[in-house]
């Protein structure tokens, strides 16, 4: 009983602004909002609503109207903190405060805090301090001395005394400085860790997808291996790898990464671009949408759009993976699967009872066929061009001198093979 007294009682509001360009549809993104609040431990949510906007007011962004409406509902709901699906600017932000006295939270905030509460590895952790002290530097126009750190999070949730949000702008970009270097060695330990696995002859095959699609689900069926999977935004944040035998294929690495989110923080694209590089370096992308979902079109533009930004090329060999097909009613069920036998590339799946897995692996190895195989080169001394280019394409892994030249073991791929031929 301590701890459901010591839980903050929130209330979830959802802007639907329709000046907003980008306006999404309200209800599932009301359900989304919710759903991350829930991904905190310590947020009881106890009550939600859509709140329709003309247009946001730039002080208060809501209408002195709605401001007072609101006011007496969390008032008698006992609110302690308020959670708006968009973005507050600082002004905002203290004006609902001061208006309904309780702790205000943006979108952003909330995601920062959800960060913080799941990343586990160090570099990890430096990113979200990052993020979060850039999203605080903007902010310092606020007194924050009402707040407190009641957990081991950013802070931002709980009440009096958080000394760390009151230090100002420049102690703020002294530690940006800092765990920018801090951060600059953990991706460096990173990058030889990558380059370790690239002269490994296993291709590397990344799960990506809209937060809470099933990829962890799917990576633990797949590898065995007990990654936090929950009904829960955000339960995955530091990428996993394990090594997976493919049916009748070849080894590969596969990749669990992050799950993305409409209108992410730019803080956190920014800061998490190295934790996603594991998906730039992959031979393979599977694209895992939760096919059950209302909003699954919109998310699956999410993706792609998060895609393009991290610079991941279009071409680059990618199958889409339709789970949940468990949690779909049989009519509905029946036409996404004929949809997906319809369309290349696109398998429907069920990451939970195992469901459409066969045939997905099956055209994993064949999608892989051209990936990085080693290979044993006995070359004369004669054939220095053909040395050189192995060289320039880097492609050797061990060379040692013979009596007639060199015995060289390389990893390419069946192109590199045919150019080395070629020479």
């Amino acid at each position: 009983m301590e701890h459901e007294r010591a839980r903050t009682r929130a209330w979830v509001l959802h802007p639907d602004i329709r000046s907003d360009a980008e306006r999404r549809a309200p209800e599932p993104a009301l359900q989304e909002a919710v759903a991350l609040a829930a991904a905190l431990p310590d947020l009881d949510v106890i009550g939600s609503g859509i709140v329709r906007l003309a247009k946001p007011q730039p002080g208060y962004l809501f209408g002195s109207g709605k401001i007072e409406e609101l006011g007496a509902v969390l008032k008698a709901a006992e609110v302690e903190l308020v959670l708006i699906d968009g973005p507050l600017s600082p002004v905002q932000q203290r004006n609902l405060e001061k208006a309904w006295k309780v702790k205000i939270l943006d979108r952003t905030g909330l995601i920062l805090e959800i960060f913080s509460d799941r990343a586990r590895t160090r570099e990890g952790v430096l990113q979200v301090e990052m993020a979060a002290l850039s999203y605080q530097r903007t902010r310092l126009v606020r007194a924050w001395t009402h707040l407190e750190r009641q957990r081991g999070g950013l802070g931002f949730v709980g009440g009096p005394g958080e000394t760390q949000i009151e230090a100002d702008r420049r102690a703020i970009d002294d530690q940006l400085v800092r765990l920018r270097r801090q951060l600059q060695k953990v991706v460096k330990t990173r990058e030889l860790h990558r380059q370790a696995r690239a002269k490994v002859p296993y291709p590397i095959v990344a799960l990506v997808g809209y937060t809470n699609a099933g990829k962890s689900t799917l990576f633990n069926r797949l590898t065995g291996a007990e990654v936090m999977a929950r009904d829960m935004l955000f339960a995955t944040l530091d990428p996993t790898m394990r090594r997976v035998q493919l049916p009748d294929g070849p080894e590969v690495i596969l990749s669990d990464t992050v799950g993305f989110i409409s209108n992410l923080p730019t803080e956190l694209v920014a800061s998490f671009r190295a934790t996603l590089e594991e998906v730039l370096a992959a031979d393979l992308i599977l694209h895992v949408r939760d096919i059950s979902h209302a909003d699954t079109e919109a998310q699956a533009r999410d993706v792609a759009e998060i895609m393009i930004s991290l610079g991941v090329n279009e071409e680059r060999p990618s199958l889409e993976v339709w789970n949940k097909i468990d949690q779909l009613p049989d009519d509905i069920r029946d036409n996404v699967m004929t949809r997906a036998e319809r369309e290349d590339g696109v398998f429907a799946i069920s990451a939970v009872t195992g469901e459409g897995i066969d045939a997905l692996l099956d055209q994993i190895a064949v999608e892989l066929q051209g990936a990085r195989h080693e290979t044993v080169l006995r070359l004369g001394f004669s054939d220095g061009r053909k040395r050189a280019w192995l060289f320039e394409q880097e492609l050797i892994q061990s060379e040692e001198q013979t009596e007639d030249g060199f015995e060289i073991i390389v990893l390419w791929t069946g192109k590199q093979e045919a150019q080395f031929a070629a020479l």
